[in-house]
C-alpha cells in the first residue's frame, strides 16, 4: 500500500516541488478532508435524525386522543421533538389563558382561529430554526467548490513559472528535471483542484436536497400535530 502511494503521481508532484508548492498540495488535501468530514457528519445526522423522528413519531400516533398528556424529556433536543414541544407548551399556554375567560362548568376549553393560527406561526418558527441547525457549517461547502479550483489554477501558474525560470537560467541539458517536476506540479495541482471541487459540489447539492426533505416533513409532521389539536379543542361554530 506504502508503495502504490509513494509511486503515485501525485506524492512523486508533491515531493519534487518547491515549498510554496508544497503549501498549495497540503492546502487543497486540507480541503478535502474538511469537505468530507461535513458530508459524512451531515449524513450520519440526517439518519440518526430520520430513526428519532420515526420513534417519536409511533408514540404520538398510539397516544394521538392524549397529545397534550404525552411526557417528554426537557432536556432531548432533535427536529420532530422540538417541533412536538412546542406545540404542547403553547396550546397548554393558550387553553390556560382561555380558561380564565370561559365557563368552566361544562369542563371543556375551546380555542379560537387566532389561537390555532397563532400555534402555527409557533411551529413555522420553529421549523425555520431546524432548518438553521441542520445546515450549520454546509457553506464550508460551497467555499471549497470555489477555492479548490483557484488554488489547483495557483498550483499551476507556479509550476509554470517554475519551469520558465529554470529555461531562462540554466541550460536545456542541465535542468530537465526541473523542467519535469515544474510541469508536474503544475499539472498535479490542477487535477486536485478539480478532484476537491467535484465531490464537495455533490456533497453540496445532495445536503440542500436533504434540508429540503427534513423541512418538507417536519411541515407535514406540524400540519398532523395541529390538526389533531383543531380537532380537540376548537370550538365547532367558531369561524
Amino acid at each position: 500500500m506504502n508503495i502504490i502511494f509513494l509511486s503515485s503521481p501525485f506524492f512523486r508532484a508533491y515531493s519534487q516541488s518547491d515549498l510554496f508548492g508544497k503549501f498549495i498540495f497540503l492546502s487543497l488535501f486540507l480541503l478535502s478532508i474538511i469537505s468530507w468530514v461535513v458530508l459524512v457528519q451531515k449524513i450520519l445526522l440526517s439518519k440518526k435524525l430520520k430513526k428519532l423522528n420515526f420513534n417519536l413519531e409511533s408514540i404520538i400516533q398510539n397516544k394521538k386522543d392524549h397529545l397534550l398528556s404525552i411526557k417528554y424529556d426537557s432536556k432531548i433536543s432533535y427536529p420532530y421533538f422540538n417541533i412536538f414541544k412546542n406545540l404542547k407548551e403553547k396550546t397548554l399556554e393558550i387553553l390556560n389563558k382561555n380558561s380564565f375567560f370561559q365557563n368552566k362548568e361544562k369542563n371543556q376549553i375551546y380555542m379560537s382561529s387566532s389561537d390555532i393560527e397563532l400555534i402555527d406561526s409557533t411551529l413555522f418558527s420553529q421549523i425555520t430554526k431546524e432548518k438553521k441547525i441542520f445546515e450549520k457549517n454546509l457553506f464550508i461547502l460551497p467555499t471549497i467548490v470555489t477555492l479548490g479550483p483557484f488554488l489547483g489554477l495557483l498550483g499551476t501558474v507556479w509550476g509554470i513559472l517554475i519551469t520558465f525560470s529554470t529555461l531562462e537560467k540554466n541550460s536545456l541539458i542541465n535542468s530537465n528535471s526541473q523542467i519535469l517536476s515544474g510541469l508536474s506540479m503544475a499539472l498535479a495541482t490542477t487535477v486536485l483542484g478539480l478532484l476537491v471541487a467535484i465531490p464537495a459540489l455533490i456533497a453540496y447539492n445532495y445536503l440542500k436536497n436533504c434540508a429540503k426533505d427534513l423541512v418538507t416533513d417536519l411541515e407535514n409532521f406540524s400540519h398532523s400535530l395541529l390538526t389533531t389539536v383543531e380537532i380537540q379543542y376548537r370550538k365547532v361554530d367558531d369561524k
